[in-house]
Order: C-alpha cells, then structure tokens, then sequence
C-alpha cells in the first residue's frame, strides 16, 4: 500500500488509480469494515489524527480533484467524509524526497514520458499535508528505491 506524500498532480495514471483504490482501502481499515491490514505502517499518520476518517476523506477528495482534472472518473461517493481537511498532517521533507525518488524510479520503468515531465518538476506535497524538516517518517518502510 502507497499512500503517497506527493501531491496527486505528480503521479501518473496508474499511480493515481492505484493511490485511489489504496486510500480507499485504508478508508474501510479506519471505518473498521474490513479486518485486513489493519496494522499496515501507512495508516499510522491517519489514525494519530482526531478525526481519522475526516483526514482520508481530504486526501481522497484531492486525488479526486486530480482524477477529475485529467478527466478520469473517480466514484466520489465512496467517500464517507468527503472535504477539505480540518487539520493538516505534517510530514518530513526526508519522507517527501524518498517518496519523490521512489516515484522517479517506478516513472522511469512504466511511463517514459511521464518520467521526462518528472525531471522537470519540482516535488510539492499532497494538500493534506505540511512539510516540516526532518528525516524518513518513522513509519516508513521503504528501505531504498
């Protein structure tokens, strides 16, 4: 499961819907309707929020937003709290810049061309998120890209 630090404008096709269909899935965890990955490392950022089912809804609403900007069709009624979030998570510029390369590597392997668009922009961050310094994210797993 990648739920992706990275603003959704910066992933391509199939990270987008994979991101979707992922954040829908930590969507179920948080809401207890399913009993698999429950103890899944991504969804400890979502869960240290007062409102765990409100911060994925943010995120699921922007991905939404970038699916409905390339003129992909996102069910937004899947989301149980769709909207703006009412606090923003922080997240590691380290997180972020592992995040941007572990990006650049899947880009480089599946879509060429987005990898070109890739080396010319500068990573940003989902909106749900505030990038503060700092190393890797305690609950990262990723090791290298």
């Amino acid at each position: 499961m990648r739920i992706w630090s990275l603003h959704p404008a910066h992933l391509d096709r199939a990270a987008l819907v994979a991101c979707w269909r992922e954040t829908l899935l930590a969507q179920a965890v948080l809401a207890g309707r399913t009993k698999g990955y429950t103890r899944h490392p991504q969804l400890e950022r979502f869960r240290a929020q007062s409102d765990p089912l409100g911060s994925v809804g943010a995120y699921l609403s922007a991905v939404a937003d970038e699916a409905d900007a390339r003129g992909y069709r996102f069910d937004r009624t899947r989301i149980l709290r769709p909207g703006p979030a009412a606090v923003r998570i922080p997240v590691t510029d380290g997180q972020l810049a592992l995040e941007w390369q572990h990006l650049g590597a899947k880009l480089d392997q599946r879509s060429p061309a987005d990898a070109v668009r890739w080396r010319a922009a500068t990573p940003s961050a989902h909106p749900l998120f505030a990038v503060v310094p700092g190393p890797v994210e305690a609950w990262e797993r990723a090791s290298t890209v």
